[in-house]
């Protein structure tokens, strides 16, 4: 499977437009994930006033969006904040399957998301897992480390959601994780990628160390849709 690095450039709309279109939101010009599942949205072109007005119909007035890949908005839009990230690519990143990772389904969201709430890696809903696979590492009977899938653009596969247990950091798990969900993303033919905030030096040394490539820096901005029109 071709892996056209373009599709990086605007990973949301790749993915909405492609392996997640059947969950997809959609307004001509723009998409969003079921707020069950993803905050994040797109647009064809954010430089097309188009683009923005499907967007603000979409989601409706005084709405969040979170757009990746996105710097500025127009006039009327708020910019509640921007989040500086990096995006990179897994070019060495070895895969291997892992014995102790187990699968994590519908049943395990419970759990997950109390590890979540412990860690923080960032935004995991009640149906985040529907995005693709997901395998943790439980210890008598807790779940304390886990990795998964996220965003899908033709040829990628981006690996979220990677955190541990602050009882069981320095083990390797997360890296051992990361592999386990790699080799998944090998054996379709497709590329690892991942984002990181520019403020989390730590992770961002890791994934660097095994095996990831700094492609680009990356904004997530949350924008607020214009209030309805006066009278």
């Amino acid at each position: 499977m071709t892996t056209d690095e373009r599709l990086l450039d605007q990973p949301v709309w790749a993915s909405l437009t492609g392996a997640h279109a059947h969950i997809a939101e959609r307004n001509d010009g723009a998409a969003r994930y079921p707020s069950e599942i993803a905050p994040f949205a797109a647009l064809a072109d954010a430089a097309d006033p188009e683009s923005w007005l499907d967007l603000a119909k979409l989601f409706g007035p005084g709405a969040v969006a979170v757009l990746p890949g996105v710097s500025e908005a127009p006039d009327g839009w708020e910019i509640v904040e921007s989040v500086h990230g990096v995006q990179l690519v897994g070019t060495l990143l070895r895969a291997e399957t892992d014995d102790e990772a187990v699968r994590l389904d519908h049943a395990d969201v419970p759990d997950i998301l109390e590890l979540i709430t412990r860690t923080r890696p960032g935004p995991f809903l009640p149906r985040t897992i529907e995005l693709g696979d997901y395998f943790g590492i439980r210890r008598d009977g807790t779940l304390i480390a886990m990795a998964g899938e996220r965003m899908h653009p033709s040829g990628w596969t981006e690996i979220s959601a990677v955190c541990t247990d602050a009882a069981y950091r320095g083990l390797g798990l997360g890296t051992r994780l990361i592999r386990h969900v790699a080799a998944g993303i090998r054996d379709r033919g497709e590329s690892a990628f991942l984002h990181a905030a520019v403020t989390n030096a730590n992770a961002i040394r890791l994934y660097e160390s095994i095996g990831f490539a700094h492609r680009r820096e990356i904004r997530f901005l949350l924008v607020r849709t214009p209030p309805p029109l006066a009278g």
